[in-house]
């Protein structure tokens, strides 16, 4: 059971994992459809709630900061896990805004049947929770291994699981991106080497990498490139064009919140006692 205290502290951690997705999705998707305070706090809430369950489950203390750097990452994979399998198998929306479509897709064309998406989305859901209890038991067969052995094959599964699914989804529409292929893998495996000094948990260390390679990823393609639309809207106008102004006051907020984790992380590196 969590105490008052880091309750409290897991769902703030999830609260400003939360704001972190919620910013970038609406800096980058509000121009074209707009903005509504209903999809802006559903990252927010899901992430809220996400925390403490996290903390719970898996039996972090966010009580130093080792501990909310993890939290953090794993807050931010959840949510992102929860959110795109909702959009993808179980939302019922018109594609025809999309460049790519948001919905299941076989070779760019979406499966219009929604229970055809339910069952395949239930079964991705399970493929996702049998993987997190397959890694837990190659831990226990195989463990120890060196750190970036490590890294390099658990630390890295989040990335390749979100290239190939990228590549399924992207890739009928706008061409196989050899560099946006290994981006997240890559990155998975750095973060993961980072997150092996704060936890020998291989489950956790998985999706917390992925959770940091999805804000990082996210953060470049948003920040970095302001006027290039995500390419599910790329070809499309901007029909919104006030919120190409009105987006700026979360800016500060954003980079708040990386400050923050990053010092945090610092702080959890320092602190670690030698081995």
């Amino acid at each position: 059971m969590l105490t008052v205290p880091n309750f409290l502290t897991a769902a703030g951690i999830g609260a400003a994992a939360g704001l972190h997705t919620a910013i970038w999705g609406m800096y980058k998707d509000a121009p074209h459809e707009g903005f509504t305070w209903r999809q802006f706090v559903r990252s927010i809430l899901i992430s809220t709630v996400a925390g403490p369950l996290l903390a719970a489950g898996t039996g972090i203390r966010p009580t130093a900061a080792g501990p909310l750097v993890l939290l953090f990452g794993l807050v931010y994979a959840t949510e992102r896990a929860i959110s795109e399998t909702y959009k993808t198998f179980f939302r019922q929306q018109d594609q025809s805004k999309y460049t790519i479509p948001m919905q299941l897709a076989v070779f760019g064309r979406p499966v219009m049947s929604p229970v055809v998406r339910a069952l395949v989305g239930v079964g991705y859901a399970g493929a996702i929770i049998g993987g997190v209890y397959l890694v837990a038991g190659l831990q226990q067969a195989f463990a120890p291994l060196p750190r970036l052995a490590t890294a390099l094959t658990v630390g890295a599964l989040g990335g390749w699981y979100s290239a190939f699914g990228g590549a399924w989804k992207d890739a009928p529409i706008e061409g196989f991106q050899l560099f946006k292929f290994f981006r997240s893998p890559v990155l998975a495996a750095a973060f993961a080497w980072l997150l092996l000094g704060l936890t020998a948990s291989w489950p956790a260390v998985m999706f917390g990498a992925i959770g940091f390679t999805v804000a990082t990823t996210e953060t470049y393609k948003t920040f970095f490139f302001p006027s290039k639309p995500r390419g599910k809207f790329a070809g499309r106008p901007v029909t919104f064009p006030d919120m190409l102004v009105r987006r700026y006051w979360a800016g500060p907020v954003y980079v708040m919140i990386w400050f923050g984790i990053i010092a945090i992380t610092l702080t959890a590196v320092v602190r670690r006692p030698p081995h």
